[in-house]
């Protein structure tokens, strides 16, 4: 019903996001590999430019709004199945929580069904490809991984939890099939533009340096311009995000004993026998890995919202601290959705959202350990 109710609100906002410059399709030879969705053309992965182009005719080369916008409302309930079939398996998050997860988030449904913004579509993609590491189709799951990326590269934030599945799954050997298969996969896609001008689309569509503007920032208003323009600024929070990888991957997640080196051995030449992994284990590692990513963005935009909106819950109840009870669980999630739909941002919500997340990285490090005692070393009994 939200849904459908924003659908029926604004819909000319919506239209610019299917319109293209001039009915064309530029190459990167012209200066961009695409102009859909964005006010900057170009500025990101091929597999947008084929799904938004085919939205583009679907709607009558872009102006059968309502249609487009029941085609996000449909992605919006294939996006929630997907979710609900991954904390099916981890079983983990309280019913009542989910009654938020649909119905709380006011941001989250005009980001799907008013802007119809690329991030739903990767989100969407991202999460059939956990299901699918759940199934333990590994190699289709990294397919659909990689398909998220080439949709928008906010997606690479879940990278660094992959590789350390991959390698505690398969080990170095085995896990290079896996990231050869994501490669391939956007070099296929990219292949038209690659031809064109190698250099100016993979400058633009993956574009780590990319600097964003200060007014539409919503979690760092807090700070003078100056600031968040610096390179300084950037490099310490690029700093501060590897660190903390860097910690959870030593200390939450690799928990055997052994080096951290192990990994790289086949699991069957470890010290400690390899063991499957557990649908906790791997949600757990996926979603930590992302919301880090999150915690040190250089800037966060309204429709970033959705790159861990769904996750949240599986964060503040999956691994829950003894000292972070229901209450200061909902209160976290309702502050956080507070300071997404603060707009224009300010200092207080910035700060509120900092403070989020601080709490819940902090649970996180506290919480019980992701993998259980079973994938310890044992110890000899005299």
């Amino acid at each position: 019903m939200a849904t459908a109710g924003l659908a029926r609100t604004l819909s000319t906002a919506a239209g610019a996001s299917l319109h293209l410059d001039g009915g064309l399709l530029p190459l990167p030879s012209r200066g961009g590999h695409h102009l859909l969705g964005h006010s900057q053309g170009g500025i990101y992965p091929a597999g947008f430019l084929y799904i938004f182009t085919g939205l583009y005719y679907a709607t009558d080369r872009g102006t059968d709004i309502p249609t487009a916008q029941n085609i996000f409302a449909v992605l919006y309930l294939v996006t929630l199945v997907l979710v609900f079939l991954i904390y099916h398996q981890t079983s983990k998050v309280p019913p009542f929580v989910f009654f938020f997860m649909c119905c709380a988030s006011y941001r989250v449904h005009s980001i799907f069904v008013l802007r119809l913004f690329n991030d739903p579509v990767a989100m969407a993609l991202l999460f059939l490809s956990v299901n699918l590491f759940l199934a333990q189709r590994w190699s289709w799951g990294c397919c659909c991984f990689s398909l998220a990326v080439s949709v928008k590269m906010n997606v690479l934030l879940f990278a660094p939890g992959l590789l350390f599945l991959l390698l505690t799954q398969f080990g170095f050997r085995g896990a290079l099939p896996k990231l050869a298969l994501c490669a391939a996969l956007q070099v296929v896609l990219g292949l038209p533009f690659l031809l064109e001008n190698p250099v100016g689309y993979l400058s633009r569509s993956f574009d780590l340096g990319r600097q964003f503007l200060y007014q539409w920032t919503v979690n760092w208003r807090l700070l003078p311009e100056a600031i968040f323009l610096h390179r300084a600024f950037h490099l310490a929070l690029l700093a501060a995000h590897l660190s903390f990888l860097l910690l959870f991957a030593l200390c939450r997640w690799h928990r055997t004993g052994e080096s951290i080196l192990s990994l790289l051995k086949d699991p069957s030449k470890r010290k400690v026998p390899p063991q499957p992994l557990t649908p906790n284990q791997i949600v757990s590692v996926l979603f930590t890995s992302n919301f880090i990513g999150v915690c040190f963005s250089r800037s966060l935009h309204s429709q970033f919202y959705v790159w861990y909106f769904h996750t949240l819950p599986h964060l503040l109840w999956a691994t829950p601290a003894r000292w972070l009870t229901h209450l200061l669980r909902l209160l976290v999630l309702g502050l956080i959705e507070l300071s997404w739909n603060t707009y224009p941002s300010t200092p207080f919500s910035s700060a509120a959202l900092h403070l989020c997340h601080a709490v819940t990285l902090l649970q996180l490090w506290l919480s019980p350990q992701f993998f259980p005692r079973s994938v310890q070393p044992s110890r000899k009994t005299h």
